[in-house]
């Protein structure tokens, strides 16, 4: 008789093997959940040193393909890996240098035209429906700058903490870099140490599930470029279509700003709107603050989920949650890496579920143990 076809004496001893069944599993549920605040807390009172290793590992993902193909021609790995950064720094300081000169080459045209918005400003402001004469208006400003005199201490405050953050996000930055150049440089002897670390057995599951964490990582950074990428050629057209001066370097910033979760897109479209109410008038202002808006609705509800969960394998749901939670609790940066944090838990439960599901396999079939696919692990220790 099996397990499935048992017949309980009474319903005493039925009700008693279920509370027992319940309470092992619950004593176990706890444990892991205790396991998980544990490990929580231990990365937030250590998130300084989390937060550039993830970072460096993205921008890992980006520098590697170029490495790897100089390392496969001959090109030492440390001179390799310098290549490949100094040529991304370049590339990355070129973009932000052309905008630069863009901007400040198109800021006469729109300082000479801001004036004439103020003063349409003004207009409106004095007709109705508000019907606010310039001693009205006078008072407001001056209201505004009694307000903000009252204000200074607290500004202060917030600038000097701003400026605090600035510099630790500095930090992180070059933090990150050097540990990416060490990735690039060192990280094929990776595997290799931790396998001889852990022994061949251990060592072959941890092969495979890093190996398809790396995949995901990749993955997540090209499905990132493509939807900045469709943002920024979206908004750009409206910026074009409208005739706003400086439309191709800010579509770039806005292509840049989509890498940042949230506040990106959110300053890059706040940038070009400005620009367009200054330069062309409410009536473009308010037209492109509606095409930002739905691009970036577009982007946050329907692109980023379906592009992100067919890439990285994860529900478009799930994808929403995860973008939802690390931003509330890590803020900007838990936005940026809830995804690839979510991918990536969900790479080692797959895993978990193969390994299941090959010893059922195996026990029931008593058959040879089959091979995963991309699982390496010597014979005498299957």
């Amino acid at each position: 008789m099996g397990a499935g076809d048992r017949r309980w004496t009474d319903r005493g001893e039925a009700i008693g093997h279920g509370l027992m069944w319940s309470a092992r599993w619950s004593t176990r549920l706890a444990l892991i959940a205790v396991g998980v605040v544990l490990l929580w807390l231990l990365i937030g009172r250590i998130w300084v040193v989390v937060m550039p290793v993830l970072l460096g590992l993205l921008i890992t993902t980006v520098l590697w393909p170029p490495a790897r193909w100089l390392r496969s021609r001959g090109t030492p790995p440390a001179l390799a890996a310098s290549i490949v950064l100094l040529v991304g720094l370049a590339v990355l300081g070129g973009v932000l240098t052309l905008i630069s000169v863009s901007i400040a080459s198109g800021v006469p045209d729109i300082a000479s035209s801001a004036s004439d918005a103020i003063q349409q400003a003004r207009d409106w402001l004095a007709g109705p429906p508000f019907n606010l004469a310039d001693s009205k208006l006078d008072q407001l400003l001056q209201q505004g700058t009694d307000q903000l005199q009252a204000s200074v201490g607290s500004i202060a405050n917030g600038l000097i903490t701003g400026v605090g953050t600035v510099t630790s996000g500095v930090v992180t930055g070059i933090l990150a870099l050097l540990l990416a150049f060490l990735f690039v440089k060192d990280g094929p002897r990776f595997l290799p140490w931790l396998r001889g670390v852990v022994g061949d057995r251990a060592g072959g599951h941890l092969t495979v599930v890093l190996d398809r964490v790396w995949t995901t990582l990749g993955d997540f950074i090209r499905t990132q470029a493509i939807v900045s990428f469709v943002d920024a050629v979206l908004i750009g057209i409206g910026m074009v279509v409208l005739g706003v001066p400086l439309a191709i370097p800010l579509a770039a910033l806005t292509f840049l700003g989509g890498f940042v979760p949230i506040v990106g897109a959110f300053i890059a479209g706040a940038l070009a709107v400005l620009v367009a109410l200054v330069s062309n008038g409410v009536t473009a202002a308010v037209i492109l603050l509606v095409i930002v808006v739905v691009v970036q609705q577009l982007e946050g509800n329907v692109l980023q989920p379906i592009l992100q969960s067919r890439s990285l394998r994860l529900h478009a749901a799930v994808v929403l949650l995860a973008v939802t939670a690390g931003s509330s609790l890590y803020g900007i940066a838990g936005a940026f890496l809830a995804v690839p944090v979510a991918a990536t838990v969900a790479v080692v439960l797959r895993y978990l579920s193969e390994v299941i599901d090959r010893g059922s396999a195996v026990e029931t079939a008593g058959a040879d143990e089959p091979h995963l696919p991309g699982m390496d692990v010597p014979e005498n220790d299957r």
